[in-house]
């Protein structure tokens, strides 16, 4: 029998509130699942990011699939880039609306984060999703990313920064998503 993963959530700059689809997720989702915390949502530094994911993952025991979202997506490619073939426990990344680090609407309070961060395919399954009208992030952006990374790209249409100002609630075309790709029921 298959162990159930762990979903490992990693917000974006300023986290996900209540009414974020990822927040709802992760309440859903509460016996398998782990926020990764941050000091600074507001002044994220990659390496102060990168040690706080690194840590959380340290008291995750077996399969782990990550749910990121904006920053978060960034996040998990700047930390699997320093792991060096420490990959085995990953399951799986579901990467919704990846921040462009060149563009000009990236935060400019976000220190360290390089669109390098998405430099090669990773050793499991990742799929990133986009909207047509992400400030963050251009369809072309997310083109490049998912080819990057050797993923299958999802384009939900026009749904802004797939965030609780995108008035998606919890989302269920994306769980829906998630569930085709991640999940086997």
């Amino acid at each position: 029998m298959t162990q159930q993963p762990t979903y490992v959530f990693l917000a974006g700059i300023g986290n996900s509130g209540p009414d974020h689809w990822q927040r709802q997720w992760y309440e859903r989702e509460a016996g398998h699942s782990v926020w990764v915390e941050h000091d600074s949502w507001d002044r994220p530094v990659r390496d102060a990011w990168v040690k706080d994911l690194t840590d959380t993952l340290a008291t995750v025991p077996g399969p782990k699939v990550f749910i990121a979202h904006s920053l978060g997506c960034t996040l998990l490619g700047e930390w699997a880039r320093d792991q060096a073939g420490r990959l085995e426990e990953v399951a799986g990344a579901f990467l919704v609306a990846a921040p462009d680090p060149g563009g000009e609407n990236f935060p400019a309070d976000a220190e360290g984060f390089t669109a390098a961060a998405y430099g090669a395919a990773l050793p499991f399954p990742v799929v990133v999703v986009t909207s047509e009208d992400d400030p963050y992030g251009t369809v072309e952006h997310a083109t490049a990313v998912a080819g990057q990374l050797a993923a299958p790209l999802l384009n939900v249409g026009t749904k802004g920064h797939i965030n609780a100002a995108s008035g998606l609630g919890d989302w269920a075309e994306g769980w829906n998503l998630f569930r085709r790709h991640f999940t086997a029921g």
